[in-house]
């Protein structure tokens, strides 16, 4: 049995016992299991993992009970495409990480699964906020933090109040899709739509990058159908006004449950006088992961457009 799956059976284990108490969910279950850890409350077997093996088993632990209580906001951000958005930090990133370190914001963090898979990517070259309005989700995020040792801040609140974070280098951020009820919020931004309801995921993206240094990129989960939403024409003005779109990556479809729920890439650069804007928008679409062949020609095409951008 893989280190993974030991820890894996370790806390879950732990989780049903919480469950069948019935005075907890199997998420919750989890939750406890992550706290007695932490506390020393039981003999902990993931003293010789690898922070990504600990954070590949707790993060399955979490899917499975989130399948048990499905809930719209309880989502997690799949593995291949937290190590996707990892690639292309490392690739827009590759000399600033030579040096130092760089600074990252989530402003929908969940349980931390995407943060983490990219800080664990690119281990000891980061630190990073994350924000999370659901106390559960932000709680398991803490506690994931904690035992693969990953220098995180943590805010418990709703992303769109004013958030107390310095400007980062990089946003990562797997958006939430819907409209925002606080209507007294979104008249603060831009991206308020004029009637009706906003979408909290235009606003999002508006917040993110009012956090972002000049010159610093955001790299957005989205959903593929973003520029043809009725308020896209907004989103449109408001990115030519403050970023340079530098990429749109299609994602394979085989990682949605159907149409409706595909994603795509989008990159943006935070315009800044000391860059410009790259001479050509990378629009690409990632192969079927298990097509070897085909990936590393995907790969090719993005050393290619860097060189060239």
């Amino acid at each position: 049995m893989e280190k993974f799956e030991q820890i894996f059976s370790f806390i879950n284990e732990k989780a049903e016992k919480y469950e069948s108490s019935g005075e907890y969910t199997f998420l919750e279950g989890v939750l406890q299991s992550l706290e007695e850890i932490l506390d020393n409350q039981t003999q902990w077997i993931g003293h010789d993992a690898s922070k990504e093996e600990i954070r590949k088993a707790i993060q399955i632990a979490i899917l499975k009970g989130m399948r048990k209580n499905s809930q719209p906001n309880h989502q997690m951000t799949p593995d291949t495409l937290g190590l996707l958005v990892g690639y292309f930090v490392q690739q827009f990133f590759a000399e600033d990480i030579k040096n130092r370190q760089i600074s990252l914001l989530d402003v929908a963090a969940g349980t931390g699964n995407l943060l983490f898979t990219v800080m664990n990517l690119l281990d000891g070259k980061t630190s990073a906020t994350g924000v999370e309005v659901d106390e559960l989700l932000i709680r398991l995020a803490a506690d994931t933090a904690e035992l693969i040792e990953q220098p995180v801040l943590l805010y418990h609140q709703d992303a769109l109040q004013k958030l107390l974070v310095d400007p980062v280098d990089a946003v990562v951020c797997d958006l939430p899709v819907g409209y925002y009820p606080n209507e007294e919020t979104a008249v603060e931004y831009e991206l308020c739509a004029h009637e009706g309801m906003s979408y909290s995921h235009h606003l999002l993206i508006e917040q993110s990058i009012n956090h972002t240094k000049e010159g610093g990129y955001l790299f957005f989960l989205i959903p593929a159908n973003l520029f043809e939403s009725e308020q896209s024409k907004d989103l449109h003005k408001y990115l030519k006004k403050n970023a340079w779109i530098q990429a749109v990556i299609q994602l394979p479809e085989n990682l949605f449950a159907s149409k409706a729920h595909e994603k795509s890439l989008l990159i943006l650069q935070k315009q800044s006088t000391a860059a410009r804007a790259p001479r050509e928008v990378l629009l690409a679409k990632v192969p079927n992961m298990s097509n070897k062949e085909a990936l590393s020609l995907f790969f090719e095409k993005v050393q290619m457009w860097k060189e060239n951008k």
